[in-house]
């Protein structure tokens, strides 16, 4: 066989091993597109394109102390801050993505001693070599050498590219988790701000009543002494005012821990939080517009970074299946290499140089890059499974609010015709207390439901307002 048949050969053997590498297993490939099939509206009679979440959070919420606080919160939360970290980590991650598909030159720079045995070939051969008239090469023979080199791995299947693509993907996915906690976190300190006025208000109402049960229990010793009553509705009048002077403590305990939730998420320690406490039962909740669904797509953090996810993912099927392919690289060197630092710039004596290509592919036992391949296809299914996920339950946090906004109007107007009734019955079972036209258990019942029915108002007006907060929330307002 001449020289040229078996070049022929070789060509061929490597052609044959490379179209082979190249194949990849069949595994199924079920991509699942996106679905972007929403309900046309909310309800059936709204469909209208305005919407609330397009507010900036320092025009949602009017009130000063509130929008002071949670500016605070937007500079000295620890878990915000731990968020911006993560994101330099993933900007990071895509400059190095993006480095391992440019050349790599760097310099080398050595020197070293070696002995070989006499009585081998390279031993023999150095021993007879004369690098002047009668010199022999020196023994042990010392090596120096300085030189630049550079790698690069050719992309021809766009593998490292499609691996920087995914990191970049990633990296604006956590900036979307990042404007997901700002809205998370806005929501969760209007919610406890007004937590703490509603406490407020109850804490005044609970110190009014124990003012007029007082009042009243003062009006029965003295029925006591005229005979006009027994020493038994004295002690449950004495119980009652007891029981409104124990809850006083219960709210001011819940109102130490609510300015306690707020400062923690201020990133302070705990003090003192500035509010007005005068006027909450005449607040006016702040009107809300939903838009249509479709808009959610754009105004969800949540569901623009389970998008980036997804992209992310498809890019990592790709980067796992070229693994399958042969990998091209070439390295290059230039340089100078002596035994003697004397003669190391001896030109062209000392030069070295080099160029070198090879391919790598797969051939044998590539059950690694199998699994790696099923895996990308797997974490793709689940990017896109939950990124379905997440647009249904943001319609559906939308829905459940605005559902609950409408049924707690319409509960807080009658709330508060009940107090009305109730106040008014409370005057009335006095006035015929002191007449003893009215036995004592009634006056108690009378005043206890009325002390409920404030707080259920209180805490009514507190359910309509925070649902106004977190369909702002889930509308996607807030992080912008």
């Amino acid at each position: 066989m001449n020289r040229q048949s078996i070049y022929k050969y070789i060509g061929f053997t490597c052609l044959s091993v490379a179209v082979w590498a190249c194949k990849t297993p069949q595994l199924e490939q079920n991509t699942l597109e996106k679905s972007r099939n929403m309900p046309a509206a909310y309800t059936t009679n709204q469909a209208d394109t305005a919407n609330t979440a397009k507010l900036v959070w320092k025009d949602f919420f009017k009130d000063p102390y509130l929008t002071a606080l949670i500016d605070t919160a937007l500079k000295n939360n620890q878990e915000l801050n731990i968020t911006l970290q993560e994101i330099e980590v993933s900007r990071n991650e895509i400059r190095a993505r993006k480095g391992e598909y440019l050349p790599f030159i760097g310099l080398r720079a050595g020197a070293g001693l070696e002995k070989v045995g006499r009585y081998t070939s390279k031993g023999a051969n150095d021993a007879t070599t004369d690098i002047k008239p009668g010199k022999e090469m020196p023994e042990p023979l010392p090596d120096y050498l300085i030189s630049a080199y550079a790698t690069w791995e050719i992309d021809i299947w766009n593998k490292l590219h499609n691996a920087k693509k995914a990191a970049v993907s990633r990296y604006l996915s956590t900036v979307e988790g990042r404007n997901f906690m700002v809205t998370n976190l806005i929501a969760e300190i209007a919610d406890s701000y007004y937590e703490l006025l509603a406490l407020d208000n109850q804490l005044a109402i609970v110190n009014q009543n124990i003012g007029l049960q007082t009042n009243v229990l003062k009006i029965v010793r003295t029925q006591k002494e005229a005979a006009h009553a027994t020493e038994l509705a004295v002690k449950r009048f004495e119980a009652q005012v007891l029981a409104t002077q124990s809850m006083q403590y219960d709210i001011q305990q819940k109102i130490t821990e609510t300015e306690n939730k707020i400062n923690f998420l201020l990133g302070r320690y705990p003090q003192r939080i500035q509010r007005e406490i005068q006027g909450f039962e005449n607040l006016s909740p702040t009107p809300v517009q939903a838009g249509l669904p479709s808009q959610l797509l754009a105004n969800r953090p949540d569901i623009r970074q389970a998008e980036f996810d997804l992209a992310a993912s498809k890019l990592d099927v790709k980067v796992a299946k070229a693994r399958f392919y042969p990998s091209l690289g070439i390295s290059a060197a230039i340089g100078y290499n002596a035994f003697n630092p004397s003669y190391l710039l001896n030109t062209p004596e000392s030069l070295l140089y080099s160029l070198t290509g090879d391919i790598l592919a797969p051939l044998v036992n590539r059950t690694a890059i199998k699994a790696g391949y099923a895996n990308a296809n797997a974490k793709q299914l689940q990017a896109a499974y939950n990124y379905e996920r997440v647009i249904l339950n943001a319609y559906v946090e939308v829905a459940n609010q605005l559902s609950k906004i409408n049924n707690l109007e319409k509960s807080y107007d009658l709330k508060s015709r009940q107090v009305q009734a109730l106040s008014q019955s409370v005057n009335i079972s006095n006035t015929l207390f002191k007449a003893t036209r009215a036995d004592y258990m009634e006056v108690l019942l009378t005043q206890r439901e009325a002390l409920e029915a404030k707080f259920e108002l209180i805490e009514t007006k507190k359910q309509q307002i925070n649902a106004r907060i977190n369909v702002y929330q889930a509308l996607g307002g807030g992080w912008k």
